[in-house]
């Protein structure tokens, strides 16, 4: 058996000896997470910063560390009322007998991490699949080999390897990850690998969630105020230099507006990264071939007409580094690749719009957004928007902020992804609500027994009156 086998085998040998852990024992495992998270954060930092070669602490701190520690307190609030088995009603003709529904774990979970945010996204499905009761085995990208090696150390301290255990490898132990007959498979990434998994998974009848990605437009509603939402947009597109999976992909502006949102946005831009190159705040590109991957994105836009705007002085741009500069492209047209892939970078394309029509038929063109983000005070246009568009999720008047929301599911649509975590989302997720309805000593339901005849004619009648 391979290494991987031997994991697998043993989670599931263990969930067997230990096939509903209690409230304590699960309590222990996420308080268990939370100080790996809490005690452990220079350490974290600082190897995520080695692996994108210079990553802003600030946003680590923000976007992976508090929102895992909130989920965690959040899991840890909950959970006693997530696990109970709850009543659900019975019709009439079945009483009095009760219907349940009782939250079962479902046993081995694996979990695919990407890059982009290495802690978040190996630790929240994790922390849902803990809380849920399940055994869970994470698999983190090789593109983050010093992250992965300490992840797969901290959690080798804090956990026996039947309750939690890290794979760390490349691609090819990625595949034979996949393909591995877990009871559910979690995993976040590109479009294209996550086709990739679902086959894998279905070998084996696996249930998958996928959390992908795409573009997410962000709308200018003519009701909007530019100059007070710029500083909302750039933040959404600029953090982790664009590497984010709901990152606005694109802006939408009212015909005309493009010069002026270029103005605000430059403006707002400045404010929040004064310079680019040496500032620890703006973080780097994850690798060299991802940032010839935005360079050529850039000039295949320039070579079909498009105006490409550097927000970052001259001298700044052609740093020995993987800092890449805010960009913003106009005149931008369907043909350009910076329209049709998504782009995980510092680049915004601004598109201008004739009416709320027009946005609306745009953003259904192209396969369902992960993020949708619609800036403005005209409630008609607003709910039009919301109404006629597909998103996993929305942000009004800001960005990105609708992940956070502990209270509200975090998921794709279509091509963006299929089921959603966070929260009791989470939790259900990686649970079997197993259906048990309990029959009484006094059974109306002898009545639908043979042999049939009057009695049953007349009941059937009667039930069809009254359901």
């Amino acid at each position: 058996m391979s290494e991987l086998d031997k994991q697998f085998a043993a989670q599931k040998a263990a969930f067997s000896e230990e096939p509903w852990p209690s409230f304590e024992v699960r309590k222990s495992r996420l308080k268990r997470l939370a100080a790996l998270t809490r005690d452990h954060e220079a350490a974290i930092i600082e190897a995520i910063d080695a692996d994108f070669g210079g990553r802003s602490s600030h946003e680590t701190r923000l976007a992976e560390l508090f929102v895992v520690s909130s989920g965690i307190n959040h899991a840890l609030s909950h959970l006693k009322t997530w696990m109970k088995t709850r009543r659900v009603p019975t019709a009439l003709h079945f009483l009095p007998a009760h219907n349940r529904l009782m939250p079962q774990p479902l046993g081995v979970v694996g979990v695919i991490s990407p890059w982009n945010y290495p802690f978040q996204l190996a630790t929240g499905p994790a922390l849902a699949a803990i809380a849920a009761g399940n055994r869970v085995m994470i698999k983190p990208s090789e593109l983050t080999p010093h992250f992965s090696d300490l992840l797969a150390r901290l959690v080798a301290d804090l956990f026996d390897p039947t309750e939690l255990c890290v794979a760390t490898g490349d691609a090819e132990i990625g595949k034979a990850f996949s393909a591995l007959p877990f009871d559910h498979l979690f995993f976040t990434g590109s479009t294209a690998v996550g086709r990739q998994v679902a086959i894998a998974a279905a070998a084996n009848l696996t249930p998958v969630t996928l959390e992908l990605g795409g573009k997410s437009p962000a709308i200018i509603d003519p009701s909007a105020d530019l100059s007070r939402m710029a500083s909302r947009i750039a933040f959404g597109k600029l953090l982790n230099a664009g590497q984010t999976c709901i990152a606005p992909d694109y802006l939408m502006v009212p015909q005309g507006q493009g010069t002026v949102a270029v103005e605000h946005l430059s403006r707002a831009v400045k404010r929040l990264f004064p310079t680019i190159q040496g500032n620890s705040d703006y973080t780097s590109i994850i690798s060299d071939r991802h940032r010839d991957r935005l360079t050529a994105l850039v000039e295949d836009a320039r070579a079909q007409g498009a105006r490409i705007v550097e927000l970052a002085p001259e001298t700044e741009n052609r740093g020995q580094n993987r800092k890449f500069p805010p960009t913003l492209l106009l005149d931008v047209t369907p043909s350009m690749r910076v329209m049709q892939e998504e782009i995980f970078g510092p680049l915004l394309p601004i598109v201008e719009y004739s009416g709320i029509d027009a946005a609306i038929d745009h953003i259904r063109s192209g396969d369902r957004p992960l993020a949708l983000y619609w800036f403005g005070i005209d409630t008609h246009n607003r709910e039009r928007l919301l109404k006629e568009t597909h998103a996993g999720g929305v942000t009004i008047n800001d960005c990105l902020w609708h992940l956070a929301q502990e209270a509200q599911p975090f998921g794709g649509i279509g091509a963006s992804g299929s089921g959603a975590y966070h929260g009791e989302w989470g939790f259900r997720t990686f649970s079997h609500e197993k259906p048990v309805f309990s029959q009484s000593g006094l059974a109306g339901t002898a009545l639908f027994q043979p042999p049939y005849g009057r009695v049953f004619d007349i009941l059937i009648k009667t039930l069809r009156r009254l359901t």
